[in-house]
């Protein structure tokens, strides 16, 4: 098979030169069916063509991790600023209110947690179930290279192929353990799978360097993972990279709700996504936005 040995590599990306979906604003989704492009426009911003996904959904394998104690304190005060919840049918029932009118990206790969394999996962979430709470697209992992390999693509194309049936759009996670490399080279074929298989959008990782050949090679939009806590300088700067690489969009969670100040972060994010405004400028938002909000508090 084809660089399966790693001696040979793809010499054109097409770096630069976008690719046209024409009539569609969605990157390779102009032949889709009404209702798909209609849920993937409550997605991707028409304007902008990006999206902010606010993910909170960890506690299906993690249990109440840090900062998801409690979704109504922690994560409800945040649902106004995104423009899509990633999150779990259990929390959306529980606690996110359905007056929000937000579009869902929800959770419905599951069977594992982080005591076992993690890559071991099955369906979680029936299509008429995700329909029933109103979703707009179907999460599902997909553990390319994992021990579970097989099983997980099984889910995913199950997932695939349910969602077309219905019009609902699937969002591939691509899942990158411990002793994963996150090189360009894996990320792009991990993300060209999830293409391939059928999947209208992918979650990834970004990396350095090459990341732009990671979304070129990859004919549906990606969507950036804001992985483990980092300062948020360092997070802005990693949407501002992804984005001006070719990202559409960053599906951020510990980097927004574990900030200083969640509400101000998250303002800053969407105006580096939507609006390309660079880091250090994102920053100054952040801190005056933070600076405003500790001036509003009661003593």
């Amino acid at each position: 098979m084809p660089d399966i040995d790693g001696k040979q590599t793809a010499k054109d990306f097409g770096i630069g030169i976008p690719q046209e979906t024409p009539g569609f604003h969605v990157k390779g989704s102009g032949s889709l069916d009404w209702g798909m492009k209609h849920r993937l426009t409550r997605i991707f911003n028409p304007e902008s063509g990006k999206v902010v996904m606010l993910a909170f959904d960890h506690g299906y394998i993690m249990g109440p991790t840090t900062g998801l104690e409690r979704v109504d304190l922690n994560i409800v005060p945040l649902i106004p600023y995104a423009d899509v919840l990633m999150c779990t049918r259990g929390i959306l029932r529980s606690v996110v209110p359905p007056q929000c009118g937000k579009p869902v990206a929800l959770r419905t790969s599951a069977g594992a947690t982080i005591l076992t394999d993690l890559s071991k996962e099955l369906i979680g979430v029936d299509v008429e179930d995700a329909i029933r709470l109103n979703a707009s697209a179907q999460a599902v992992m997909a553990y390319i290279g994992a021990n579970y390999e097989h099983e997980t693509l099984d889910v995913l194309t199950t997932t695939i192929d349910t969602g077309m049936r219905y019009g609902l759009p699937t969002l591939a996670v691509t899942a990158v353990g411990k002793e994963m490399v996150r090189d360009a080279r894996y990320l792009g074929m991990a993300c060209r799978i999830c293409a391939e298989l059928g999947a209208q959008f992918v979650k990834t990782y970004y990396c350095e360097p090459d990341f732009e050949q990671v979304t070129n090679a990859c004919p549906v939009p990606i969507v950036i993972a804001g992985g483990k806590k980092i300062p948020e300088p360092d997070a802005l700067k990693l949407a501002y990279k992804a984005i001006d690489q070719g990202a559409a969009g960053v599906d951020m969670g510990r980097n927004i709700f574990a900030a200083e100040n969640p509400v101000a972060m998250i303002q800053a994010v969407r105006a580096v996504v939507h609006q390309g405004e660079k880091p250090e400028k994102a920053l100054d938002m952040y801190e005056t936005l933070k600076s405003e909000h500790a001036a509003g508090s009661p003593q």
